[in-house]
């Protein structure tokens, strides 16, 4: 059987439907990711060309199929405890001038399979306890939404872990689950998964004390950056923290936060 070849054109339109739907730019340079993401899709549906199944996705009629294409190509990698700098912010500036008793809500807003969000309740867990907390965790990607919901992962992504943060909130798998870990109930419990695409106008979430926002600014143009920061800066409490990955930069796309550190932002 001959594989078939995504060209420039079809390339093209992929492009350009997953910036319409999602604010991606999708570079020239991910053009074999995209043909490799999409190939077995094509199989499914028994489709020669990766025109043809671009047709099926925008012909109206099919709109699970075009949240699977989505998931597929909106994807990225995560792991636990992901630029620990900012942890260390959250456990030694943020939560030791919380007023206890007082709620504390925390927004991961690109929470891929959900170690980034479940690194954030560790740490909440530490110092709030039972205390009134909760983490909503958001993606555009159900698939990744639906696996971040059951808070079980293999052994080889708890790197990031401490050992106490492991015997205290998660489950080691043994016999048909070995070498795999599952968050602990509790804790799970405290993190609500839901999907937001994060280029339309946002759901009522409520305010929050901390925002995450991190390494998925990397995919956007600069104007939509501009108005993903804008539709979700009305979410963030006066005094809140606003974070975003190592890499990325908000030089040109706020001008109303206060820079404390590099990547790490208050809202006066």
């Amino acid at each position: 059987m001959t594989m078939t070849i995504i060209n420039d054109q079809e390339f093209s339109q992929f492009q350009k439907l997953i910036y319409q739907l999602a604010g991606i730019n999708l570079s020239p340079a991910k053009k074999a990711l995209v043909g490799g993401r999409l190939a077995k899709r094509l199989t499914k549906h028994s489709l020669g060309s990766y025109g043809d199944y671009f047709k099926l996705l925008t012909g109206g009629r099919n709109t699970d199929e075009l949240q699977v294409a989505v998931d597929l190509l909106t994807t990225n990698e995560t792991y636990f405890f992901r630029e620990p700098k900012h942890f260390d912010f959250l456990r030694d500036k943020v939560l030791s001038g919380h007023k206890p008793g007082c709620k504390f809500r925390v927004w991961s807003a690109a929470c891929s399979s959900g170690e980034e969000p479940y690194s954030v309740a560790m740490v909440l867990a530490d110092h709030l306890g039972d205390g009134p907390w909760e983490v909503v965790a958001s993606d555009i990607c159900t698939r990744v939404l639906d696996k971040a919901r059951t808070g079980h992962y293999p052994m080889d992504r708890i790197d990031g872990i401490s050992r106490e943060h492991l015997s205290r909130y998660c489950l080691k798998g043994v016999s048909s689950q070995e070498n795999t870990l599952l968050v602990d109930k509790k804790l799970r419990s405290r993190v609500n998964f839901m999907q937001v695409n994060l280029n339309q106008s946002l759901p009522a979430l409520g305010e929050f004390d901390l925002i995450f926002l991190r390494n998925v600014m990397i995919y956007f143009d600069q104007e939509t950056k501009r108005q993903i920061v804008q539709r979700m800066l009305p979410l963030l409490k006066r005094g809140g923290h606003f974070l975003i990955g190592h890499s990325e930069s908000l030089h040109g796309v706020v001008d109303t936060l206060h820079p404390l550190a590099p990547s790490i932002y208050r809202k006066p």
